[in-house]
């Protein structure tokens, strides 16, 4: 494919960077707050290049208006924010994992800047699980699948193609509730455990009720509780990563 310099060049570069550059700033691991935003901006920009001569063509003919122009700017932008968005949640099954265990081992007041959330407090469990997590994502290479979701973007949300907002809004609430289950089922050997332990406890404090069992019993729940997660961690981890995976896999059209 030839290259011609010239002002079509200039608009389809910029209209392929704008989705591009929105996404890369939104999806996980290759999107983390954590990396610098020029570098992030800087990958994108390299990306869209190699990108080019792939999509251009499918990007249709150039708008005659400067409203047309924005329009089809305000839509490749809309397009990255739903598609990163949508996938950025993926990673809330680590959080409400890292919440349930927190508030079982009684570490939920035990709090920490989430770096893949963009600072905001979070459970320290959570934190460390959804680090953990990223860095899976690149061990694993799972990184690739989302490069190649933004290839294959084009094809399933062409530049020429409505916004489909009731389908956005209906996989989000699918994606959050996938990440609900996926997280509760990572936290089920501490629920179990909470359970039979405060149960043990509750009838010590019946027996005993001029001793403060739940007290004195708090650093053994923290103990054992941390033990366990020890031991559990690599099914935890194993189960988030097969999550992670089959959405990353949507998204990649592998």
């Amino acid at each position: 494919m030839s290259v011609q310099w010239g002002p079509d060049v200039a608009y389809y570069f910029f209209l392929l960077f704008a989705r591009v550059g929105t996404m890369f700033m939104l999806l996980p691991a290759i999107g983390e707050r954590t990396i610098p935003a020029r570098l992030r901006l800087t990958t994108a920009l390299a990306f869209s290049v190699v990108l080019y001569p792939l999509v251009a063509p499918e990007l249709g003919a150039v708008p005659a208006t400067l409203a047309g122009l924005l329009a089809m700017l305000g839509h490749e932008l809309a397009v990255g924010f739903i598609l990163g968005g949508l996938t950025r949640l993926v990673l809330v099954a680590a959080q409400v994992a890292g919440a349930v265990i927190a508030y079982q081992m009684g570490l939920s007041m035990a709090q920490t800047a989430d770096p893949t959330q963009g600072g905001v407090q979070g459970a320290i469990v959570g934190n460390f699980l959804a680090f953990m997590g990223i860095v899976l994502i690149f061990v694993t290479d799972m990184h690739h699948m989302l490069l190649a979701g933004i290839y294959q973007s084009y094809t399933y949300f062409p530049p020429d193609a409505p916004l489909m907002l009731e389908d956005a809004s209906e996989t989000a609430t699918r994606v959050i509730a996938g990440g609900f289950i996926t997280g509760v089922q990572m936290a089920a050997p501490l629920l179990v455990f909470g359970l039979v332990f405060y149960l043990g406890l509750g009838i010590l404090g019946r027996l005993m009720p001029q001793i403060q069992v739940f007290f004195m019993m708090m650093p053994a729940n923290i103990i054992v509780g941390l033990v366990l997660f020890a031991l559990l961690l690599v099914l935890m981890m194993t189960w988030y990563m097969a999550h992670i995976e089959r959405h990353f896999s949507l998204i990649g059209g592998i």
